[in-house]
Formats: C-alpha cells, sequence, structure tokens
C-alpha cells in the first residue's frame, strides 16, 4: 500500500497525557501531512456506541471508525493521534511512534486536566507497566515501532527533528 502513497501515515500513540495531540499538531504545521484526531473524530462523526460517565470517555466502534477512515489513510499523510494502534491495519501506517512519560509528571499532567482519581491512577499504572508499547510492538514490525521520550519542551522539539528526518527519507525512498 505504501508504493501507490506519495506521503506516509504515521500513529502517535501513548497514555493519555504523553503529548500525542501537541506532537501531531507541531508536526501537521511543519509538514504537509494532516492531524487526524482520532476522539475528534469518534466524537464528531458518532462513531462511538454511547458516552462511558465512569471513564469520561466514548465507547469507540472500531468497525464504524476504520470503515470512516480508509480511504483517507489510503490516500496517505496522516498522522493518526490516538492512545492505541493495535487497532489499525499493518498495511496502512508506515511509523509508530509511542510517546512515554515518567509517570511523576503523567500525573501532574493527568491532574492538570481534572481526571478522577481511578483514571489517573489506571493511566499511570499503563505507563509504568508500558502497555502502549508492548501493544504497538505487538501489532507492528519493529522496524516501524519508535519508542520516544516525552517529559520536557526539549524532548518535543527533538521527537520532532526526528520525525522531519524520517519523513525527508522516507520520501526520497518512496
Amino acid at each position: 500500500m505504501s508504493e501507490a502513497r506519495k506521503l506516509p501515515n504515521i500513529i502517535i500513540c501513548g497514555t493519555p497525557g504523553t503529548g500525542k495531540t501537541t506532537l501531531a499538531e507541531q508536526l501537521a504545521d511543519a509538514t504537509e501531512l494532516e492531524h487526524v484526531n482520532i476522539g475528534t473524530v469518534v466524537k464528531e462523526h458518532s462513531l462511538h456506541f454511547g458516552y462511558d460517565e465512569k471513564w469520561q470517555t466514548y465507547d469507540v466502534d472500531e468497525d464504524k471508525l476504520m470503515d470512516y477512515l480508509e480511504e483517507r489513510v489510503k490516500q496517505g499523510g496522516c498522522i493518526i493521534d490516538w492512545h492505541t494502534c493495535d487497532m489499525f491495519p499493518e498495511e496502512w501506517i508506515d511509523l509508530v511512534l509511542v510517546l512515554r512519560t515518567d509517570h511523576s509528571k503523567l500525573w501532574e499532567r493527568l491532574e492538570g486536566r481534572k481526571y478522577p482519581l481511578h483514571k489517573i491512577q489506571e493511566n499511570n499504572e499503563a505507563e509504568i507497566m508500558q502497555v502502549c508499547l508492548d501493544e504497538a510492538r505487538e501489532a507492528f514490525d519493529e522496524n516501524v515501532v519508535i519508542e520516544l521520550p516525552s517529559d520536557s519542551p526539549s524532548d518535543m522539539d527533538s521527537n520532532i527533528e526526528r520525525v522531519l528526518q524520517w519523513l525527508e527519507a522516507w520520501k526520497k525512498n518512496h
């Protein structure tokens, strides 16, 4: 599939609060790639089974979401921003970035979002246990999964530069 695309598709995943949306927005601003925030898409296009009050999130209908995204992603040029990546077909994706944040910093960020205590604890446990990274490694070839630190603004700058270099190399090879 990537042979026909002029631009790659990238997934930025990680525990909530690791900086996925910030990185995706900055990369979209610096490139011709489009930021696709899955949370927003799910909500705006009713691609869910309803809202879970306890977890303060939508219960995503993955089949509807994949159907909605398929034609857009086939064209290439997407930066997919979502906490997990294992629902996406491997042939859609050229690079999987898994953002990692020290759990103490993550705790502060989630408190700042006014998450309830049980949600902060759940997300911190997931980060400590590297759930998102393990899912990415199980779902995609190890050569396309990159773990990136996301603790500080300098990490963000370094991550952007690294992805821009990768993008240039991808374009040359495709």
